[in-house]
């Protein structure tokens, strides 16, 4: 169930990459190199022959979890491996992301994105898309575990708000007999923010669909929305849960890892028809990033990670806002601030976050069905069989000398107020919810 990454790996002890390491090594030639080591006495012909393009075009949201792609560009892994034309262009919101990937780049869009991993699935079967046309996406890899948050307004602080919203069931049902509207913001409908909100809402006896108003804001306006009050709650990735504390606009009631320790967050989704067409290329790519995911996970890298990030042509946001949480440093609000937990954000972990376990994809339909966004009848596996393509993952795994994870499932997962979710038996989970759109 667990995989194990043998020997140093291309980082050595993690610190860092050198600059002459990284220039040795780039090109079509470390492609080549690395496939000699997934087929014993040579590449083959495929691989051989290098990547059918050296260009993809990939977006990102301004939130912490996209670090991987940034840093592979920045640090020139993409070239490393034989795409030096990588683009990686700022997206303004998960619907531009949405309607990116759509058109493609050949129509001036996008090939694939750090992207929210039910969109994939919500793209892929046409949910979101003009006239409902389906898109067939593709998920390469995870891209981080952990570290989103739900922040509340400064309204709330004395209220005990945590991990239990429940505090505020009365507080919100006040707030509406007088004639006033409660909103809570996520970041794409169906989305992991929306899904996160809902079953923290849920959990707490607060239907998300009708004791409260939910709507759609993108990442980088969340703080700027509270700050004028537009919204009571939000749930969004960082940075800007912590901006909004140090901003002293509001307070987080919990991170996400509270209501699912080490859950699964961001992916890595590409065009399926750019996978077809560029099979070589994809897997390429996929190295790149998971180079660079073992760069940010290194602890010694957090600093430089923070930095880079805050740079104006990726957040254009102080690294102090950064930094806390992909250390572990959480700061709450209220007085209140943990040093040094394992809510961080986690990106390597020998591979295992990496991976796109297909229990977890099953947990985000499931819990699209339980919400309406999917029918209540159907076929998760099914689904979730033709969208997640673990086996590209593998292969790349095998290039850089990496031990993949046995099983395509991580068993069942335990979530914070008891429920239990078995990706064999997801009727048993939705049966088990008190508040749902699904019928009894």
């Amino acid at each position: 169930m667990t995989g194990s990454k043998r020997g140093a790996g291309l980082f050595g002890n993690g610190a860092g990459l050198s600059r002459r390491a990284m220039l040795k090594g780039t090109g079509t030639a470390a492609l080549i190199a690395a496939a000699k080591t997934l087929v014993p006495g040579g590449a083959n012909v495929a691989w051989a022959a290098g990547p059918e393009t050296t260009k993809a075009v990939l977006g990102y949201i301004a939130l912490t979890d996209a670090a991987p792609l940034i840093i592979a560009k920045e640090k020139g892994l993409f070239a490393k491996y034989g795409l030096p034309d990588v683009e990686v262009l700022k997206q303004a919101s998960w619907g531009a992301t949405r309607d990116n990937l759509v058109l493609g780049s050949d129509s001036n869009g996008i090939d694939g994105a750090h992207i929210l991993t039910p969109m994939p699935y919500l793209i892929s079967t046409g949910k979101v898309t003009q006239n409902n046309v389906p898109v067939p996406m593709s998920i390469l890899a995870r891209l981080n575990y952990d570290c989103q948050g739900i922040s509340v307004s400064k309204e709330y602080e004395a209220l005990t708000v945590g991990a239990d919203a429940s505090a505020l069931k009365e507080a919100f049902a006040k707030k509406k007999a007088e004639g006033k509207e409660v909103k809570v913001a996520m970041t794409f409908p169906g989305g992991t923010h929306d899904l996160w909100l809902r079953y923290w809402l849920a959990a707490g006896g607060i239907d998300p669909d009708k004791d409260v108003s939910t709507i759609v804001v993108p990442p980088p306006q969340m703080v700027a929305n509270m700050k004028v009050g537009n919204m009571d709650a939000f749930c969004v990735g960082e940075p800007w849960n912590e901006q909004l504390v140090n901003q002293g606009i509001g307070f987080t009631a919990c991170t996400t890892g509270e209501i699912w320790f080490r859950h699964p967050e961001k992916a890595l989704g590409m065009r399926s028809a750019w996978i077809d067409k560029n099979p070589t290329a994809a897997r390429a790519l996929l190295m790149a990033v998971m180079e660079a995911q073992q760069w940010c996970e290194a602890m010694d890298n957090k600093e430089e990670l923070a930095t880079i990030l805050g740079k104006r042509q990726w957040f254009n946001v102080p690294p102090a806002d950064i930094i806390g949480r992909i250390k572990g440093d959480i700061n709450y609000g209220r007085g209140r601030k943990e040093i040094g937990t394992k809510l961080l954000m986690k990106f390597w972990e020998d591979g295992v976050v990496s991976y796109p376990f297909k229990s977890h994809d099953a947990w985000f339909v499931t819990e699209d069905i339980r919400w309406g966004k999917f029918a209540p009848d159907t076929d998760v596996k099914a689904l979730v069989d033709k969208v997640n393509r673990e086996d590209i993952w593998r292969e790349a795994a095998g290039a850089l000398g990496i031990t993949p994870p046995e099983s395509t499932s991580r068993g069942k997962e335990t979530f914070f107020d008891g429920k239990v979710f078995d990706p064999d038996n997801p009727q048993a989970y939705l049966a088990s919810l008190a508040i749902t759109r699904v019928a009894a």
